[in-house]
C-alpha cells in the first residue's frame, strides 16, 4: 500500500524565501507543490533541490505555475496540486511582489496599487478560502500533528512605515487582520493558522538597497546585526507545520533578528 505523506503548498517558491521555505519541508519529510508565477527554470531548481535532501523517497515534489492574483489561476493550481499530490495538508501563502516603481505615497499610481494588492492582500485571502473550503467540505484525515496548517508571510513592513513603498507597506498590514480572519474561522476545526513576519531579508526584493542596509545593519538596525536568510524563514515555518505550537493559533512570529523591539 503506498504511503500517505503531508503534501505543504508553497506559493512563491522558485526563488528566495519560498524556496528556503520548500526545501526546508522537503528536508523534514513533506511532498510539495512549489508554485511559481514566471519562473519555471527557477523553479525547476528548487524541485531539483527538494528531491536532494528528502529522507523518503516516497516524497514528491511539483512545480505549478499559477499567478495566485487571478481567480481562475487560484483555482487552477489547488487543482493541479490535488492532482499531482492527492491532498493539501498545509498551505504556505509566500508569494509577494513589491511595487515596480518606489514612488513617495503622494505619486503612488492605482495601478501600483492594485498590482500589489493582488499578488499580496487578495491572491491569499481566497486561496486560503478555497483550500479551507476543501478541508471543511471533504474532510481528508490530517496527516499533520495538530491538524491542517495555514502560514501568511507578511513582513515587518505589517507595522514599518516605507513612504516610497506604501502599497507594500498596506499589503502586509491588510494581511495580518486576514491572519486573524482565518484563525478565528478554522479553530474549531482543528486548522491552525499563524502570520509570519521577516525582516531585513536577503532577497532578489532588497538586492538594490543591499549597501544602505549593510550600513544600517552595522550601526544597530537590528539587534542581532546581520541579514535575516531564506533558512532562517524555512526553520521558522518548518516548525510551524510540524505542530510545534499545538495550543496557538493566530499568532505573529516575528523572524527579524529583534528588529521589531522597541528601543529607547
Amino acid at each position: 500500500m503506498k504511503k500517505a505523506l503531508p503534501v505543504v503548498l508553497v506559493t512563491g517558491a522558485s526563488r528566495g524565501l519560498g524556496r528556503g521555505i520548500a526545501v526546508e519541508l522537503a528536508a523534514r519529510g513533506f511532498s510539495v507543490a512549489i508554485n511559481y508565477s514566471q519562473n519555471r527554470k527557477a523553479a525547476e531548481e528548487t524541485v531539483a533541490l527538494c528531491g536532494a535532501l528528502r529522507p523518503d523517497k516516497s516524497q514528491h515534489f511539483v512545480a505549478i505555475q499559477a499567478d495566485i492574483g487571478d481567480s481562475k489561476q487560484r483555482e487552477d493550481l489547488v487543482t493541479n496540486t490535488l492532482e499531482e499530490l492527492g491532498r493539501i495538508d498545509a498551505l504556505v501563502n509566500n508569494a509577494g511582489v513589491a511595487p515596480k516603481v518606489r514612488h513617495d505615497i503622494t505619486e503612488m499610481t492605482e495601478q501600483s496599487y492594485d498590482e500589489v494588492m493582488d499578488t499580496n492582500l487578495k491572491g491569499p485571502f481566497f486561496l486560503t478560502q478555497r483550500v479551507a473550503n476543501y478541508w471543511l467540505k471533504k474532510k481528508p484525515r490530517p496527516l499533520l500533528r495538530s491538524g491542517f496548517k495555514v502560514v501568511f508571510v507578511s513582513s515587518i513592513s505589517a507595522v514599518a512605515v516605507s513612504l516610497n513603498r506604501g502599497e507594500y507597506c498596506i499589503s502586509k498590514a491588510g494581511l495580518s487582520m486576514v491572519n486573524h480572519l482565518w484563525a478565528v474561522r478554522l479553530a474549531e476545526h482543528g486548522v491552525q493558522v499563524y502570520d509570519l513576519r521577516p525582516g531585513v531579508m536577503a532577497t532578489d526584493m532588497t538586492s538594490g538597497v543591499k549597501e544602505k542596509y549593510d550600513m544600517r545593519l552595522a550601526d544597530g538596525l537590528v539587534p542581532m546585526k546581520r541579514w535575516g536568510t531564506a533558512e532562517d524563514v524555512g526553520h521558522a515555518v518548518g516548525s510551524l507545520v510540524t505542530g510545534e505550537f499545538p495550543f496557538s493559533t493566530g499568532d505573529v512570529i516575528y523572524v527579524d533578528g529583534g528588529l521589531h523591539i522597541q528601543q529607547l
